[in-house]
């Protein structure tokens, strides 16, 4: 080719194969100078062994002259490149090479034809038009003292490069949603906390859980639940200036970062912005959902703080969010660390209240509102502390929540509140049902329907006295819920609907659903003497719930003001303290054994 001779390329050339094969291993005893002298002479051997590594080299090898063009090349490269040999004859190995690869490979062919030998990673376009990575490895081609060419041992680690590549991944992102995972979100941030350093402007890092996302996935499935999160991520993703800001940490929960700000007061403007990008419904299987998240906020005014912290301080932000009520935002405060381990302390103290039996029942009275008589038992549960004295249920339910205590908690209240309930049947007074809350994690339960059939044979209580209240929110998979809830009615059990008009309201599941009552949140009842859009609700749920076939109750009941308004608007039964506030097992008795044992109620006429 180009007037060399076989035999003077081949010759010329061994110089440049030996310097590049010695170091490898498996070629390097070829090339042994002592034992190629003592065991083998003569110009037909090192034809013989030049001829072989031509034909048979495992790596592809190609000459290249002093102007960077292809002279020869050992074998068929259309399997690497797409050309064919003969169309790399006298072609600029250049013109085959990326833009970012030109002026790396120039300079080492420079530094080749000077006498090093050179290596370096370079991707080429293949003939069909995409990049390939290469590995070269260079060494001058020698004759008679002067560098000819260039002999170019070539390697396609385009395989390896991709598969480094998906270790990589697999290791920095989330393989669902495609964002940053933790390690890597860490490791961003604290690279966004030096530049907060050096610049002095304050940088925020948010940790976003999905408010209600295991009710989604117990209603939908999992598939369900994956796409939601897609279309979560998507969304907030949309609204950080900056990609990579957002990271899937784990399950529901995301981390995001908010740096270029001015000062802290752009952090609350910020927050609103990135939760209004979900105000919008997500549909799954046809169903519109409402998705709200919980959102704990860390502000680092300068960049001083560590990632860890950081993370750490919006993590506790965020359970104060949720043990709040979620949907909303938080920003650290020093009190909080004290409250996170306020609640590590609740949570290990309730395991010992369980054994220990320091929870009681509390029950609060309900009442008819035509005649003013006791007509059922809402039980409540309370925690007789050792050293506290009697603990709110909202100090310690959601910590129960938290650890899954919830569950064994739940079941000790139907027990016992059917317990009780028969005692009291046994005693002469007054039968009536006693109603118990079933939490979320109660109501996802396999065998709900065999627990609750065992509690009543244990007991005795006749099924027609037990009253479970579900949320809303538990019936947004109709299907599911209707089959739970048809088991229950078939045991004999009454449902009811608690704070209704707060959660996932639809006429779909009030249609489909074996619901015997609705209770009107105590949020609605508190303002219809002053808010006449409180009063319009109120006035609607009563009218609907009758054309439903329903009853209704109303909780927070108070006023006399409040009563009268309910009774002109024919609701069926009241509960609050204007009737009664929660009394002792032993002063619900009492007030059972009563003759009048209800209130003195308003005429409305």
């Amino acid at each position: 080719m180009n007037g060399w001779s076989n035999d003077g390329l081949w010759l010329a050339g061994i110089a440049g194969v030996a310097a590049l094969t010695a170091s490898a291993a498996s070629l390097g005893w070829i090339f042994s100078r002592k034992r190629y002298r003592t065991k083998h002479a003569g110009p037909a051997y090192q034809w013989e062994l030049l001829n072989s590594l031509y034909n048979h080299s495992p790596i592809a090898f190609a000459v290249i002259d002093r102007q960077g063009r292809f002279l020869d090349i050992n074998r068929d490269p259309s399997d690497m490149v797409g050309y064919g040999k003969d169309e790399l004859n006298g072609k600029s190995f250049e013109t085959m090479l990326a833009d970012s690869s030109q002026g790396r490979t120039r300079l080492v062919f420079q530094r080749t034809l000077q006498g090093e030998v050179c290596s370096t990673e370079i991707k080429v376009i293949h003939k069909q038009g995409h990049a390939i990575d290469l590995n070269i490895h260079t060494s001058p081609l020698v004759r008679r003292n002067r560098t000819i060419g260039i002999l170019v041992f070539i390697e396609d680690i385009s395989d390896r490069k991709r598969s480094l590549e998906r270790i990589r991944y697999m290791a920095y992102y989330d393989d669902m949603t495609g964002l940053p995972n933790r390690q890597f979100f860490m490791s961003l941030l604290e690279g966004r906390l030096r530049a907060a350093r050096e610049s002095g402007r304050p940088l925020a890092v948010c940790y976003i859980d999905v408010d209600h996302f295991k009710l989604i996935n117990a209603s939908f499935g999992r598939d369900f639940g994956d796409m939601l999160l897609l279309q979560i991520a998507e969304r907030l993703s949309r609204s950080l200036s900056v990609p990579g800001d957002l990271a899937r940490m784990e399950g529901d929960e995301f981390a995001a970062c908010l740096d270029s700000m001015q000062s802290a007061d752009e952090v609350s403007a910020r927050l609103d912005e990135l939760m209004s990008v979900l105000k919008e419904p997500f549909e799954l299987n046809g169903v519109p959902v409402h998705v709200t998240v919980s959102i704990g906020v860390s502000v680092s005014p300068d960049g001083s703080d560590d990632a860890a912290t950081m993370l750490k301080r919006a993590d506790t932000a965020l359970h104060r969010v949720k043990v709040n009520g979620k949907n909303d935002y938080m920003l650290h405060s020093g009190d909080m660390d004290h409250i996170a381990i306020e609640k590590l302390t609740i949570q290990h103290e309730m395991h010992s209240a369980l054994r220990n039996q320091e929870f009681v029942l509390h029950y609060q009275p309900q009442y008819d509102l035509a005649s003013g008589q006791i007509v059922g038992m809402e039980a409540l549960v309370r925690w007789q502390h050792p050293e506290r004295g009697l603990v709110s249920p909202a100090e310690f339910i959601p910590a129960a929540e938290e650890s899954g205590l919830i569950l064994p908690l739940g079941e000790w209240v139907i027990e016992e509140a059917c317990r009780q309930n028969k005692a009291w049947q046994d005693q002469g007074l007054l039968s009536i049902p006693v109603s118990v809350n079933l939490s979320l994690r109660q109501f996802s339960q396999q065998n709900l329907t065999g627990k609750i059939s065992e509690i009543l044979r244990q007991t005795g209580l006749d099924p027609r006295y037990l009253e479970l209240e579900i949320t809303e929110s538990m019936t947004m998979d109709v299907e599911r819920a209707s089959q739970y809830l048809q088991e229950l009615i078939d045991l004999g059990v009454n449902i009811s609907i608690d704070d209704f008009g707060t959660g996932y309201s639809s006429f779909h599941y009030l249609k489909n659903l074996p619901i015997a009552r609705l209770k009107i949140d105590r949020s609605f009842v508190r303002d219809i003497e002053q808010d006449p859009s409180d009063a319009a609700i109120v006035a609607a749920i009563i009218s609907m719930a009758h054309n439903l076939q329903m009853q209704v109750i109303a909780e927070g009941v108070e006023t006399k003001d409040q009563v009268h308004f309910l009774r002109s608007h024919r609701c069926d039964e009241m509960q609050g303290y204007f009737g009664s506030p929660p009394l002792s097992s032993a002063g619900a008795q009492g007030l059972l054994s009563e003759k009048l044992n209800g209130p003195a109620l308003p005429n409305y006429h």
